[in-house]
């Protein structure tokens, strides 16, 4: 059983909890104070132009200017990998864009205590059941949605919606749907689209415009509804009058308010239901015991997330590799729960305790791939390093830092 619980305290923060079978598995934060940008349009001002890294600085009127490469500006040569590394060399990014130009860009990931934010000229209008991609005219359908009679109505319907210069991904949400309600979906995303557009333009005609917000993400409750409304979602418990109004609308507009069950607890502390409160506590400790005995540590540094394998009070039997593959498997299914349930994106690096058997290192390696596929997010696992270290690199589901 799938549900959603979302808290908002006094001071307007919130917690979002997608729980199954009532043990947490994800969670998403959002204060007044630090609101994300992913997801926001801007009309921005290129700032300085990095010619030996092909990238670029950008002002988009926060605090810190945005940095965008090349990658992000050229058209995209594929539907499923977008820009490919060896086709960049044959850019100039001086033909693209200059110094003081107002360019439209989106941000792809939020900025750090560090870093600003990155930004990218593909824009994206995410809808219920779609995303629209413009400059682009090719459409893809979630593979989830596996019959080819069901495929071929949506691809349709998107066709006879679509006018030439756009793109679209039709999410798994789509998948049975009445084509007036999708249909309403596509015209609502273009129309969006072309109100940024005008917008932009207009600006653009000054010459002292200052950057601008053109279109602004819904916070984190829409973003992870859409993300999950298309999966075995049975329950939503809020306990704010004005959220559970907004999520009640959401599912009359998706067709789901007799699937999905709305409850309202006001001003009740929800994060009681399942112990959440507990769950989410631990789930930022830096430590986590095995059943078998032994633990991992998960150490976030500002280039990559260590994680460390330790056989701790487990001292198994004779056999050494078997020892060593009993905590290796338990210390690998928990760091899927946790890559997911802390939302870690970048590069992580997993130092096992070492497997002498290349039979064993790859039983881990089927371990891992089959308990990610839980996880909504995109993964990669690159393989073991000369160091035997694993590699694996995750994005973010939402921006938290």
């Amino acid at each position: 059983m799938q549900e959603v619980i979302i808290s908002q305290d006094k001071q307007k923060n919130k917690i979002v909890a997608l729980v199954e079978n009532g043990k947490l598995v994800e969670k998403y934060e959002e204060r007044p104070e630090q609101k994300r940008l992913e997801g926001n349009i801007y009309l921005g001002k290129v700032e300085n132009v990095l010619v030996g890294m092909q990238a670029a600085f950008v002002d988009i009127g926060v605090e810190k200017n945005t940095f965008i490469h090349i990658k992000d500006i050229i058209p995209k040569v594929s539907n499923e990998t977008g820009n490919k590394n060896e086709t960049l060399s044959k850019y100039d990014i001086k033909n693209y864009i200059h110094t003081g130009m107002p360019i439209l860009v989106q941000v792809k990931r939020d900025s750090t205590n560090k870093k600003g934010a990155r930004v990218s000229t593909h824009i994206t209008i995410p809808g219920r059941f779609v995303v629209l991609m413009p400059n682009s005219e090719f459409i893809t359908i979630s593979k989830k949605i596996e019959k080819d009679q069901e495929r071929k109505r949506l691809t349709d319907l998107a066709k006879s919606v679509l006018s030439q210069g756009f793109g679209i991904i039709i999410r798994t949400s789509a998948e049975g749907k009445e084509k007036e309600l999708i249909q309403k979906d596509i015209e609502g995303v273009i129309q969006q689209y072309n109100e940024i557009i005008k917008k932009a333009q207009a600006l653009e005609k000054s010459s002292n415009f200052n950057p601008v917000a053109l279109y602004s993400n819904n916070g984190i409750v829409e973003k992870i509804l859409t993300d999950i409304i298309d999966q075995d979602l049975q329950r939503i418990i809020t306990n704010n009058v004005e959220i559970n109004k907004y999520v009640q609308k959401f599912l009359q507009d998706t067709g789901l308010e007799s699937k999905v069950k709305l409850e309202l607890k006001q001003n009740e502390n929800v994060l009681n239901i399942y112990d959440i409160e507990d769950q989410i506590e631990k789930s930022n400790n830096r430590k986590i015991w095995l059943k078998c005995g032994g633990f991992i540590t998960i150490d976030k540094t500002e280039a990559l997330t260590a994680i460390d394998v330790n056989s701790g009070k487990y001292v198994g039997n004779k056999d050494l590799e078997q020892t060593v593959f009993t905590v290796n498997k338990e210390a690998t299914i928990e760091i899927a729960k946790q890559l997911r349930l802390r939302d870690i994106g970048g590069i992580v690096i997993i130092d096992y305790i070492d497997m002498e058997k290349k039979e064993t290192k790859q039983k881990i390696l089927e371990i891992l791939e089959e308990h990610v596929k839980k996880d909504r997010s995109k993964i990669q696992i690159v393989g073991f390093t000369p160091l035997d270290l694993l590699e694996v690199t995750r994005k973010h589901m939402c921006s938290n830092d």
